[in-house]
């Protein structure tokens, strides 16, 4: 095999491109899997992992120097000085916003699944056949059945913590034991079932994090430090599950500061032969080929990609045939909740530092409890104790003020929703031939912006969970209506779609482009909709899936 050939070239090493890595090497594979920004090896470069506040040098906040680094990244939590590597320095790589999207990315080796929420849930059929029963966006081409095997298959070796709570909206899973809820959350749980009559529930998250040992990772230490990366590697991310397991094959070549600028496609065979790519350190291009090709750069850098190949054959790109190419951009949009005060804990605490927190599945638009709206909202919260860090007006000195450092405040409860954008056509990313990168390349341009379905939903959001927290026993609740801007959900979706109809969509039901069939597409550009839920379970079960239909493929020789 030449040194520039391989059996399959990853684009991205994220959490769908590990897992393309991963199915493709154990399946005897010689893969070659690029990555744009830099390296990060597991343990030796999570240089802050076990820092405490008080040794970075502004306590983890952040400079005016970053401010003007990170335009982007300032609008929201992300930016501090714990891992700013492990984010895009938004003055190098910059996009235009057509209408306002904060997105927020992470260019290295593992990208996003080192900084990930870690929220898993599978979806159900409510998910998977919205679009046919209410008609917004094209039909899914699979059902949950197809699907449920591969969530299986990916809990089991990602290690998903959770509880078998019997949900029609929110399946079961392959699960850990689950992690505990708290003395407050489980009363106002108990609460909550018996206000609403077992119609909604609030239930343990499910989370990526380890409660046990597995595949040589340790369980979690409850240091909620995750974002800095894992030392026990008892999260989820490239570097502690999938990158291991196809080193492990000797099949794989990993190769760093590889922007792939494009796709070569052969007219003739119909088929990619392979990518081209520009040194990001060196700025030299070089090609490689291979037999079949994965896209998993991420929802728009992945489009960018198709945007950017073939464009002698179509002018919108490989994949733009259908006209679906760029278009149904979609997100969580968030911002919205409540939170109030607990009384009658005060002498209860809990144990260390949980990173997950409650659950509250979709209850709207399911059995009688109809919207003016489609689809629905979930939420995500936790109640906890203020800290030593809680400001005390009346005692600022002396003894009495120690005194009080030495207990811990009162109790709170807090949640916040996670509304589903529908698939609108009118949402979308195009080339923007006046921007150039860093590198010299065009920038994507963003349209996109939350519409009347989103906007009717956002009300019910904030009513909702004022509501629930009452029914729970929570006292002096109130809401919070915040900044809902498309892409802060930090789950860009959509913009090169599955579907049954190549008119319509970008890729099949195996994730194969329809103009391209060894071209695989399974990150979160390929989702045809959004459901309520975290989506990144969703991408490792269509990789895997995917990768063994391509292998299958390749030894019978269709692609």
């Amino acid at each position: 095999m030449a040194e520039n050939t391989y059996d399959a070239i990853v684009i991205g090493s994220g959490i769908s491109g590990g897992w393309a890595a991963k199915e493709l090497t154990e399946k005897g594979l010689k893969v070659i899997m690029l990555e744009r920004g830099r390296n990060v090896e597991h343990l030796k470069d999570y240089v802050n992992a076990n820092k405490e506040p008080w040794e970075f040098p502004h306590r983890g906040g952040r400079t005016q120097q970053m401010i003007k680094d990170y335009p982007v990244l300032k609008r929201d939590y992300p930016l501090n000085e714990t891992n700013l590597d492990f984010w895009v320095k938004d003055s190098e790589c910059p996009y235009t916003e057509v209408k306002r999207f904060d997105w927020f990315r992470g260019y290295h080796v593992g990208g996003r699944s080192l900084t990930w929420g870690r929220q898993c849930y599978r979806w159900s059929d409510l998910d998977f056949e919205a679009n046919a029963k209410d008609g917004f966006g094209v039909d899914w081409p699979i059902r949950y059945k197809d699907i449920a095997p591969w969530y299986s298959y990916a809990e089991k070796f990602a290690g998903i913590n959770g509880n078998k709570d019997g949900l029609a909206q929110l399946p079961d899973g392959e699960f850990m034991p689950p992690m505990d809820m708290n003395v407050v959350e489980k009363d106002v749980a108990a609460r909550i079932k018996a206000h609403y009559n077992d119609t909604r529930a609030m239930i343990m998250g499910r989370s990526a994090n380890l409660t046990q040992p597995h595949n040589n990772r340790t369980n979690c230490q409850y240091r909620n430090k995750c974002w800095l990366g894992c030392p026990f590697g008892a999260y989820f991310s490239t570097q502690s599950a999938t990158l291991p397991a196809a080193t492990a094959t000797g099949n794989l070549t990993v190769r760093p500061f590889s922007i792939v600028t494009k796709i070569i496609y052969d007219k003739d065979t119909k088929k990619a032969k392979g990518v081209e790519i520009l040194d990001s350190e060196t700025n030299k291009t070089y090609e490689f080929f291979s037999k079949i090709v994965f896209v998993n750069a991420s929802a728009l850098n992945s489009t960018w990609i198709l945007m950017n190949s073939a464009t002698d054959v179509w002018e919108g790109g490989l994949g733009s045939s259908s006209n679906a190419l760029g278009h149904n951009l979609m997100d969580h949009h968030l911002g919205v909740g409540a939170s109030g005060d607990v009384e009658g804990f005060d002498d209860k605490y809990y144990y260390g530092r949980r990173p997950n927190g409650i659950y509250i599945p979709r209850f709207q638009n399911l059995g009688n409890d109809k919207r003016d709206y489609l689809r629905g909202f979930g939420y995500q919260g936790s109640a906890s104790r203020q800290g030593w860090r809680r400001e005390i007006a009346e005692l600022n000195i002396g003894g009495a003020f120690k005194d009080a450092l030495t207990e811990p405040g009162g109790w709170t409860m807090g949640m916040g929703g996670f509304g589903e954008i529908l698939p609108h056509h009118e949402n979308f990313v195009t080339l923007d031939k006046t921007k150039k990168d860093k590198w010299g390349l065009n920038v994507l341009a963003i349209d996109c912006e939350l519409k009347e379905n989103e906007l009717k939903m956002r009300k019910d959001m904030l009513k909702d969970a004022i509501e629930i927290l009452e029914a729970g026993g929570v006292k002096n609740v109130k809401g919070h209506d915040g900044d809902g801007t498309p892409g802060r959900g930090i789950h860009e979706m959509g913009t090169a779609r599955m579907g049954k109809d190549p008119k319509t969509s970008v890729l099949n039901g195996n994730n194969q482009v329809w103009d391209a069939k060894n071209v695989f597409v399974t990150d979160g550009a390929c989702m045809a909709s959004a459901a309520c839920v975290n989506p990144s379970l969703t991408y490792m079960a269509l990789t895997a899936r995917a990768a063994d239909f391509a292998v299958s493929e390749l030894k019978k020789g269709n692609i």
